[in-house]
C-alpha cells in the first residue's frame, strides 16, 4: 500500500460537529477500501482564491492515508459524488531524499 496526502474542502455551511461527520464518512470510506488514516490535520476555514459552486471560503482537512492502488479511482469517484466535499486533491507521498 502506498502513502497518499488528500487534501479536502468541505463547505463553508457546515458547522463544526457535521464537519467532524463529514471527515469521519470520508476515513470509513478509506477503511472500506482496506485503506487505513494515518492522521487528520483540520486547518480550519480559509478564503478560497475563486467561488467554488457558489461558496467563497470552505473548511480544510488533510488526511494522509494508505490505500491500495487499486482502490484508488473508485474512492476518487466516490469523493466526487460527496455532497459536502467542495474540492479536493490527491497526491502520492514521496519518500524524502536521502542525503550522502
Amino acid at each position: 500500500m502506498k502513502k497518499y496526502e488528500l487534501l479536502t474542502v468541505f463547505k463553508p455551511s457546515l458547522d463544526s460537529e457535521e464537519l467532524d461527520k463529514a471527515i469521519e464518512k470520508v476515513s470509513e470510506e478509506i477503511k472500506s477500501y482496506k485503506g487505513s488514516v494515518d492522521s487528520v490535520d483540520k486547518m480550519g476555514r480559509k478564503k478560497l482564491a475563486y467561488d467554488v459552486q457558489g461558496y467563497r471560503d470552505g473548511f480544510f482537512a488533510n488526511l494522509v492515508v494508505s490505500l491500495p492502488a487499486e482502490s484508488i479511482v473508485e474512492f476518487k469517484r466516490n469523493l466526487k459524488l460527496n455532497d459536502n466535499v467542495l474540492r479536493f486533491m490527491f497526491m502520492e507521498v514521496s519518500k524524502k531524499a536521502q542525503t550522502v
